[in-house]
């Protein structure tokens, strides 16, 4: 069994294990309870009664956050003439086209967080499908990664736009801000991810929707939410 530090086990101390707290009381324990020594991340997780071996109900999607995710992301992009100043004036840190795509493959290159590609580029880049699938860095159009509007998505990636996508479990995991940020900024962006998750229903789920949602900081302890909180 692991073993725990003394402020994980204070920070613990703090949770009732036994209660599903309202959307605003966790918000206020996620600040209370974290213990890194940095300004950790926030992340929900929301499991769903989903059977995630029919691929109508695997949820994928982005969404943009409200108050963004307190993390900027290194942006590049795929992209020829035209498309390439799109990217440039949109402030992508990296712009290139076969030349990047070599230098991935060849120095397995991977200083960059998320690729953008117009759909052209697509068939080149699927050539090293394999080093960036696993890593979750393969453009798709479902998130907004293979557009011709390359302004809007560099745009909504340096805002603070989020992918997400169900697990086999049918777990769909999301950064909702930092500790650093105030109560109502990190409620705001829950509610949106929340309510996003909510709309996203699977017309072929069955039964109770959502099973449970708990948030926790980086390497904070959990706290469950009481899904009828989100009711409006």
């Amino acid at each position: 069994m692991k073993k725990r530090s003394k402020k994980y086990l204070q920070a613990l101390e703090k949770i009732d294990k036994t209660k599903l707290y309202t959307k605003e009381e966790a918000v206020k324990l996620v600040k209370e309870t974290n213990v890194a020594n940095f300004d950790a991340s926030v992340e929900v997780a929301m499991r769903l009664n989903l059977d995630t071996k029919k691929v109508d109900q695997q949820l994928r999607g982005a969404v943009v956050l409200p108050n963004g995710t307190g993390k900027t992301k290194r942006v590049l992009v795929l992209a020829k003439g035209e498309k390439a100043k799109e990217a440039e004036e949109a402030g992508a840190e990296f712009v290139g086209d076969v030349d990047l795509i070599s230098k991935i493959e060849q120095e397995n290159w991977l200083d960059f967080d998320i690729i953008i590609a117009t759909p052209d580029m697509m068939p080149a880049l699927g050539k090293i499908g394999k080093l960036l699938g696993p890593k979750g860095l393969m453009p798709n159009p479902k998130v907004g990664t293979v557009t011709n509007d390359i302004a809007k998505a560099v745009s909504e990636v340096k805002k603070g736009r989020i992918e997400y996508r169900t697990d086999s479990y049918g777990i769909v995991h999301a950064i909702i801000g930092k500790v650093s940020f105030d109560e109502s900024k990190l409620l705001e962006n829950l509610n949106a991810f929340v309510e996003l998750i909510l709309k996203s229903k699977p017309s072929t789920a069955k039964g109770i929707y959502v099973k449970s949602i708990a948030i926790s900081s980086t390497m904070g302890p959990g706290i469950k939410i009481n899904a009828n909180s989100f009711d409006k």
